[in-house]
């Protein structure tokens, strides 16, 4: 999908039916048609390639001509993913009168940019337009770190009382996620600062102010993936014991409850027997066999319940 933008005074940021000067054209997952259109438009195959490239880490390429950008955006596969949540690469090219931004999937990052989110974006101003992606994916980042941690939190809660390995398997897909945005922020940290030393980006004080929110945001989803990612890992290694001693728990209620039963059969065994037994001429010989059978089993229920066994 292919999609030109371009801000109007009246409007804000509209889509436009064809190609203008100082216009923003972002494309998601584009055919081979679109593919053609933009190398019409001067973009370079190699370019357009690595953008498309799920493998792709971030870096920063400049020419004459270009100065290209890679970086990892977040995206959200679904809780019934394997991987809830995982990075793509999101190219964007800085072209002398147009900006193209390139990804494999539709991502928020890209979304929320076109909604109008910051009132201060200019598809003319190519290089703060950049950063605003930038600093967008930083927020991004932030924001599926909050919701992992929240649907971390509701796993634990069912994981306390639990005997079975569905909840850590469950674990270990965010634990996975984590490891993606970890090593994708720390990628989009190195790019990043190649580019505060381009003085294209720093020549406006606007421009510098904003590149050091980005640096200051991405720096915190760091922090935050390589926190979340120790207490998970912790977490697991917890849990693992606590499943293994609520299974204990219900082997060793399950092997009381076993003696406390056979304790009956056992005496009807002895007085089933077709040999001479003591008082099995008495009138209440039935009910003595009974009582003592009783009293066993209450005798044994209470040695158990003081060793907490029940």
């Amino acid at each position: 999908m292919l999609s030109i933008l371009k801000n109007s005074e009246q409007h804000g940021l509209q889509i436009q039916e064809q190609f203008i000067n100082g216009s923003w054209i972002n494309v998601v997952d584009p055919s081979p048609d679109e593919i053609s259109q933009l190398e019409e438009l001067g973009v370079e195959p190699d370019l357009i390639q690595y953008s498309l490239d799920l493998d792709e880490m971030a870096r920063t390429e400049r020419d004459e001509d270009y100065i290209f950008i890679l970086i990892r955006a977040p995206i959200f596969n679904g809780t019934s993913a394997d991987v809830p949540y995982s990075s793509v690469p999101l190219g964007i090219i800085l072209k002398n009168n147009f900006v193209v931004t390139i990804c494999r999937h539709d991502n928020d990052v890209v979304r929320v940019l076109c909604n109008g989110k910051y009132r201060g974006l200019r598809t003319a101003k190519r290089y703060r337009l950049a950063l605003y992606i930038l600093l967008e994916t930083a927020v991004r980042y932030l924001a599926y770190l909050r919701e992992i941690n929240k649907s971390v939190d509701a796993v634990e809660d069912r994981l306390q009382a639990s005997t079975r390995n569905k909840e850590l398997l469950e674990l270990f897909k965010y634990q996975k996620s984590l490891t993606y945005f970890a090593t994708a922020l720390r990628s989009n940290e190195v790019m990043m600062e190649r580019i505060q030393r381009m003085q294209t980006f720093t020549q406006y004080e606007e421009d510098s102010d904003l590149l050091e929110d980005v640096l200051t945001e991405n720096q915190q989803a760091i922090q935050m993936a390589n926190i979340s990612t120790e207490i998970l890992a912790g977490m697991m290694d917890a849990f693992a014991s606590v499943i293994s001693n609520n299974l204990n728990v219900v082997m060793k209620a399950l092997a009381a409850l076993t003696i406390v039963l056979n304790i009956p059969t056992v005496v009807a065994s002895f007085y089933g027997m077709n040999v001479a037994l003591p008082f099995e001429s008495h009138p209440l010989a039935f009910l003595g066999i009974i009582g003592f059978a009783v009293t066993l089993t209450a005798l044994a229920i209470f040695i158990f319940y003081k060793r907490d066994w029940f």
